[in-house]
């Protein structure tokens, strides 16, 4: 058994992790890496719309050169994405005549890792409004763009580009669901076992507490935790549903989010 650095900067801290399933891996190596015990309670799940018709239509017109752009928010648009293409037997390369915007680096590396394309224009700002900043200038006039998003995503950035007189075609490529599987963390909660839990959206804090009620658990014991935040908005959703925030993360991103939970500790030891 590999005995844990208690040097490392999470040491021995058991922090609990809401990505759906298979994003979780990733930042539960981080996690694992700093000396933490992560604990997977996967609070989402991602599945296609209901009806793909709306999103299958624009890949055809996509794939027939009928958009100059495609706006990608999340790695789960991506794979949502690969997987109509597949399905409808378009070949992710019959979209290479699409200019390709991407919010923060891990879309972008989606793009490229899952449907081999290139990514011309990647945000800093890995929200909608830094996006859309960023976006505008580069847009020719009368741009038609294609932005395939989550069923409950904000309008920010569909309303920002066709108010500066571009056509969008903002479609439902997606729903988040309620995740389920994971460890026993009420058992966990009661037993002083957990010090932590990480958010990276607002439906993983919702759903925790979703979660945590239906198996028998009380969510009022979350407060007991460090909060921890990948941003602002996710930040502001934890708060909306009565917790306290003490970790947000300086960039929207899972080794960020890591970084400033070392820091949290490390201040205070």
């Amino acid at each position: 058994m590999t005995v844990p650095d208690q040097n490392a900067p999470l040491a021995g801290k058991g922090v609990v992790v809401t990505q759906a399933v298979h994003q979780a891996p990733a930042l539960a190596a981080l996690l694992a890496s700093a000396g933490a015990k992560p604990l997977l309670y996967p609070c989402i799940a991602i599945e296609p719309a209901p009806d793909t018709a709306p999103l299958d239509a624009a890949l055809h017109d996509a794939a027939g050169g009928r958009f100059d752009w495609l706006v990608v928010t999340s790695a789960n648009t991506v794979l949502v994405l690969e997987q109509r293409l597949a399905e409808l037997e378009i070949a992710p390369g019959q979209l290479s005549s699409l200019s390709i915007a991407a919010i923060g680096e891990a879309s972008a590396a989606a793009v490229r890792n899952h449907l081999q394309l290139p990514v011309t224009l990647t945000a800093s700002d890995s929200v909608a409004e830094g996006l859309a900043d960023e976006l505008l200038p580069v847009l020719q006039p009368g741009s038609r763009v294609l932005l395939p998003q989550a069923d409950i995503a904000r309008p920010v950035l569909q309303d920002a580009v066709r108010t500066a007189g571009h056509q969008v075609s903002a479609i439902g490529a997606y729903r988040t669901v309620i995740g389920h599987g994971g460890v026993d963390l009420p058992r966990l909660l009661c037993a002083g076992e957990v010090d932590a839990v990480t958010f990276t959206s607002g439906s993983t804090v919702r759903n925790l507490r979703h979660r945590l009620t239906e198996a028998g658990g009380n969510p009022n014991q979350l407060n007991d935790l460090v909060v921890a935040c990948i941003g602002p908005i996710t930040a502001q959703s934890a708060r909306d549903n009565g917790l306290h925030v003490d970790v947000v993360a300086q960039t929207h991103s899972l080794e960020s989010l890591v970084e400033a939970l070392a820091g949290y500790w490390k201040a205070r030891s």
